[in-house]
């Protein structure tokens, strides 16, 4: 069993957006995303792989497919496999969003 404090783990960097890894598996990979405002995760899609992102600190926006929102602290979005997907900071404060990835990529 393992523990540990997110925001302990999360680091930001003013040149782009860090994938902070939590917890991995063959079967999960748990990240969080630390991003400052104005940084982005281009548009991408994982062919064999459910993602999901969930806001814990600041404001950010979600693209799934066609359909964009906002997500604020305690709100979540889910990707299916195949589904092309984005996240942005518009800002003005950094953000943090959980990742959920099942099954994880390759390599993890």
């Amino acid at each position: 069993m393992s523990f540990l404090r997110i925001v302990d783990r999360a680091r930001f960097d003013a040149a782009k957006m860090q994938k902070c890894n939590l917890f991995a598996s063959e079967r999960f990979l748990l990240d969080v995303y630390a991003l400052e405002a104005g940084q982005e995760q281009k548009p991408h899609a994982h062919a064999s792989a459910d993602k999901v992102y969930v806001a814990i600190e600041g404001a950010v926006r979600v693209r799934i497919g066609a359909e964009e929102r906002a997500l604020g602290p305690g709100e979540a979005a889910h990707s299916a496999a195949g589904i092309e997907h984005a996240l942005s900071n518009p800002g003005p404060a950094r953000a943090l969003v959980l990742v959920f990835m099942t099954p994880p990529p390759e390599g993890v």
